[in-house]
């Protein structure tokens, strides 16, 4: 009687798991045309797509388990803030397409305008995990929703980790976005999800594309991994670098410091503005985010002209203060005298 009550019970919790990783928000693994595509990219190998050095995901000895381990059971002081985050509502839709402007929603969801275009770019704005009470956001940083956008021209997203596609936002935006561009393979889920195959521009690293008259857009290496469950590295992560006729913005996503920053600042000279990571980082795994110690080589070896930092200040991702990227981006400032924009959310920053 007890064996077949437990028996019971082990089907109903495996059943339960697998209904709950075949929800839609999952995405689903490249197929068909697209991952034959994929086996022809020089940077997938083996199954998975590689970064372009070495990179050992965990750096701890403690392996992924141990660190998820330490992220829910170990305390940390200040890695939530105890009061408010500043931030401000901006009517989105009373800004004048000809004003080139900037407005970051937190975490790495920003909206861009440039050249009359607006670009969304990982935008988050239900859930930043599979459960959302997995990850919840700071104190009144999660005022922007889906239905505050206006029209996008160019939605673009770096990789597909949960925090940066975020299923119930651009699904709740498909029919306000004019084209996707994203890494090659993460057009895979975006598929799944009912968005025309049309609208998708998927690119591999080193490859370009012009979206529209005067505005070419790159695909660059990022130092990371993607993955939304089990699975990793069956679709690319990246950085973006949008060429538009008056100003050239790079966009880093995710990735730890390598010899990247450098090389795409000597190909792409004249950056006006550059957006790095900059938080959720920790010596356990000191390869696929920018630790602090790097930030300021990083800016250097790109040479742009104004900085932005992001991944910060509405998720607890790691065990740093939740402050700390702030400071870190106040270095930047004033030690390393570089030009760096430090707008609370929601601000609107002229980049005229």
């Amino acid at each position: 009687m007890i064996i077949g009550i437990i028996a019971g019970i082990v089907i109903a919790v495996g059943v339960a798991g697998v209904v709950f990783v075949n929800q839609p928000q999952f995405g689903r693994i490249p197929q068909g045309e697209r991952l034959e595509r994929i086996k022809k990219s020089p940077h997938y190998k083996d199954g998975q797509f590689r970064n372009l050095h070495a990179t050992p995901m965990m750096t701890s000895g403690r392996g992924r388990l141990g660190a998820l381990w330490d992220f829910v059971f170990k305390k940390a002081e200040g890695v939530r803030p105890q009061k408010e985050v500043p931030a401000v509502k901006t009517d989105l839709e009373s800004i004048g397409r000809e004003k080139n402007v900037l407005v970051w929603f937190g975490h790495s969801s920003y909206y861009i305008q440039l050249d009359g275009k607006r670009i969304l770019v990982d935008p988050v704005f239900c859930s930043a995990a599979p459960l959302s009470f997995l990850n919840r956001p700071f104190a009144e940083t999660d005022i922007y929703k889906p239905e505050d956008m206006p029209g996008i021209d160019y939605l673009v997203i770096t990789h597909d980790h949960w925090d940066h596609l975020d299923y119930n936002t651009v699904v709740q935006l498909k029919e306000r976005v004019g084209k996707v561009v994203c890494p090659l393979g993460v057009g895979e889920h975006f598929e799944y999800w009912g968005f025309d195959k049309a609208r998708l521009v998927e690119l591999d690293w080193f490859e370009d594309t012009v979206l529209d008259e005067g505005f070419l857009m790159h695909c660059l290496p990022s130092r990371h991994f993607s993955g939304r469950f089990l699975k990793s590295n069956q679709s690319l992560w990246a950085s973006f670098l949008v060429e538009a006729p008056s100003q050239k913005i790079y966009m880093g996503g995710d990735g730890g410091y390598d010899t990247r920053f450098a090389e795409i600042g000597k190909k792409y000279p004249g950056i006006d503005l550059a957006i790095l990571e900059n938080g959720q980082y920790n010596e356990a795994w000191k390869y696929i985010h920018t630790m602090p110690g790097y930030l300021a080589r990083a800016a250097k070896d790109l040479g742009a002209e104004r900085y932005l930092t992001v991944h910060h200040s509405k998720y607890a991702l790691a065990r740093h203060r939740w402050d700390e990227p702030l400071k870190n981006a106040a270095d930047l400032k004033e030690k390393d005298s570089l030009d760096v924009l430090m707008p609370v959310i929601g601000e609107v920053i002229y980049l005229d």
